[in-house]
């Protein structure tokens, strides 16, 4: 795991250079405090003196949006994970024409990212007729292929779910002895934890396996509504698909149902007379009626509670399941509107009436039936796909990946008992090819009477890293590093990330370029001025105000409760179908995403103005006020 010294770089690093290239990857320099911080990584994610010409050549970019912040090093196992998952679909499974895989390298703890491109036109042609076989065959036959793939993630959070660690015991139970099996406490804790493993990386081969098609679709819809109407905005785009009823509203729709029937029940003022969750619960179940709205909550929880605070990539981001208080602070919010006799429904049917009628007008442009016939089975298709595209991330990232880092602590759990570790949270900072050699230590160490070496080993390189990571933390990344490319034409890259040309373009900043305006993606319609709250760790969400402005990295789904509270939105990353953009669209909230720099450059409490529109965001205030 640790890697030797690097050689000297047969070139000068490159530093950034205004309007031609970003920093080199190669000139980030180590913080003073940080030396060794390679050390918690493999070593095929490190930038490397031998592959030097090449890596300095690529154009990489923070993966904020997934990973904000430094890496732990177990936490690189969802990184790992997408890093072949999403890029063999796109290079040897469909394979996609124009775009290859996305390369990972850590640097200084962060994660970036390089999308590659196909530009050869012989290798695009024979891409693209593979590709119109085999994503053929899955468009053709979507719902089924969506109904098989709902049964595989289930099945596998169900085997996830009956997973269970628990320390060796002092001596193997009778049992395990009478029942010849021949296999003990040993065996079966090395293979639950490769089961969990590969329970991992098994959700993770799902994750992928329809989203670039889905993705894909859009994408086509897009390019031929762009050359179809030209000056059209990829919002006016996103507006003929918007409206569908997708999975990730369900648990802010189930804090509203547990808000009516609070309301119908009379326990109102059990919900509103405390911020603490279980001091709530206690409250009203002590009442008459309060037992059916206890039982009704339960209901909820599971699996809809399983909703990450984040992206579900990082351990840190605990969900509503382990933390009440961002639901519960929803749930209070929401019963306050009803007693003032406010609706709080999602204006679906609004969303709706206007996809109708955007989608009606543009198709009347068209000039001929065969124009109109591709029009209407590419936006059908879109619609068709769009459900799994965000469906999806409540099954892998928020209920599975959920469960999962669950999982992980209760392995921990296990190094503690054992003296490896002082507390669950620790585990963390070992790797997942460390932890097999630490569990066989154990193992070793149970099976002899000697104490194993992880006893001393663990503790002062876990305190190490600790030390390393908050170094790490406190310096934070350049959003890009490297050579700006040509093209992008990797579909997560752009619709996810928000990553174009015109972006790599701001990130690089010009002479005249003013202060106090940030430009982005223009994710959601609308105007507002309102002061900013700007949230770098879910922790925060408890102070968000009626009206304020959201500016943050990245928005997750469980966020949507908070949003009912919003004027507007902005992030620094993000591209028309990210999370942020399409929660926003669904809400009716204006919306800036992929600005790169909102965090840094606004401060909460400063009057600004988003322009959802036109994907511009205004500082009104003087950023050194």
């Amino acid at each position: 795991m640790t890697p030797t010294s690097p050689d000297p770089l047969p070139f000068e690093p490159a530093q950034a250079v205004p309007g031609k290239r970003f920093a080199s990857p190669f000139a980030v320099t180590t913080p003073p405090g940080a030396e060794g911080w390679e050390s918690m990584y493999p070593y095929y994610a490190l930038l490397s003196p031998e592959r030097a010409e090449f890596e300095d050549g690529k154009f990489w970019f923070f993966d904020g949006m997934h990973n904000p912040e430094p890496l732990y090093p177990f936490d690189t196992i969802m990184t790992e994970n997408w890093w072949v998952a999403v890029s063999q679909m796109s290079t040897r499974v469909w394979p996609i024409p124009l775009a290859g895989g996305i390369d990972h390298r850590i640097i200084n703890g962060y994660l970036y990212i390089s999308p590659n491109a196909v530009s050869d036109a012989d290798e695009v042609a024979a891409r693209a007729a593979d590709f119109e076989i085999r994503a053929g065959h899955y468009y053709e036959n979507w719902d089924e292929i969506y109904e098989q793939w709902v049964a595989k993630a289930t099945d596998c959070i169900e085997r996830l779910k009956g997973l269970h660690f628990a320390p060796l015991p002092h001596k193997e139970p009778e049992s395990a002895v009478f029942s010849h099996r021949g296999l003990f406490s040993t065996y079966d804790l090395l293979t639950r934890y490769s089961e969990l493993i590969h329970n991992m990386f098994e959700m993770g081969s799902y994750h992928f396996e329809m989203l670039n098609l889905g993705y894909g679709a859009y994408l086509t819809f897009r390019e031929f509504c762009q050359a179809a109407f030209p000056g059209i905005t990829d919002q006016t785009i996103a507006s003929m698909v918007s409206g569908i009823d997708i999975m990730l509203f369900r648990p802010d729709d189930e804090v509203r149902a547990l808000a009516r029937l609070a309301v119908e029940l009379g326990l109102t003022e059990q919900l509103l007379g405390t911020e603490d969750p279980e001091a709530a619960l206690a409250a009203v179940a002590a009442q008459p009626e309060g037992g059916r709205w206890v039982e009704a909550f339960e209901q909820a929880k599971d699996p809809w509670f399983w909703f990450s605070t984040g992206a579900g990539y990082q351990h840190s981001d605990r969900a509503w399941m382990d933390d009440l208080r961002l639901p519960f602070t929803a749930l209070r919010g929401y019963i306050k509107n009803l007693l003032d006799g406010q609706d709080i429904d999602r204006p679906l049917e609004a969303i709706l009436a206007e996809r109708v009628r955007v989608t009606d007008e543009y198709r009347t442009y068209l000039p001929t039936d065969a124009d109109r016939e591709s029009f209407d089975g590419l936006v059908e298709l879109a619609r068709k796909v769009f459900p799994f595209v965000e469906n999806h991330n409540f099954y892998v990232e928020h209920w599975h990946h959920s469960m999962f880092w669950s999982k992980v602590r209760e392995l921990g759990d296990v190094f503690v008992a054992h003296g490896f570790l002082d507390d669950r949270e620790d585990i963390f900072y070992l790797h997942r090819n460390e932890i097999y050699s630490a569990l066989y230590d154990l193992n070793i160490g149970w099976a002899t009477g000697t104490e194993a070496r992880g006893v001393t080993y663990w503790r002062p390189e876990v305190e190490r890293r600790r030390r390393i990571r908050d170094v790490l933390k406190a310096n934070p990344p350049q959003p890009a590093l490297g050579v700006p490319p040509e093209y992008i034409t990797e579909p997560l890259t752009v619709m996810l990330w928000g990553i174009n040309q015109e972006s790599v373009q701001e990130w690089l900043g010009s002479e005249d370029q003013d202060p106090n305006q940030l430009n982005g993606v223009a994710a959601s319609a609308g105007r507002v001025t309102g002061r900013a709250r700007v949230i770098l760790d879910p922790e925060q969400l408890h102070e968000v105000e009626d009206g304020d402005i959201l500016v943050c990295r990245i928005t997750a789904p469980s966020w949507a409760p908070v949003f009912s509270r919003l004027a507007a939105a902005v992030s620094d990353v993000g591209g028309i179908m990210a999370h942020t953009a399409i929660v926003c669209r669904e809400y009716g909230l204006p919306a800036v995403v992929g600005t790169g720099f909102a965090t840094t450059t606004i401060k909460t409490g400063q009057l600004i103005e988003v322009d959802g529109g036109n994907g511009v965001v205004r500082v009104l205030e003087d950023v050194t006020a």
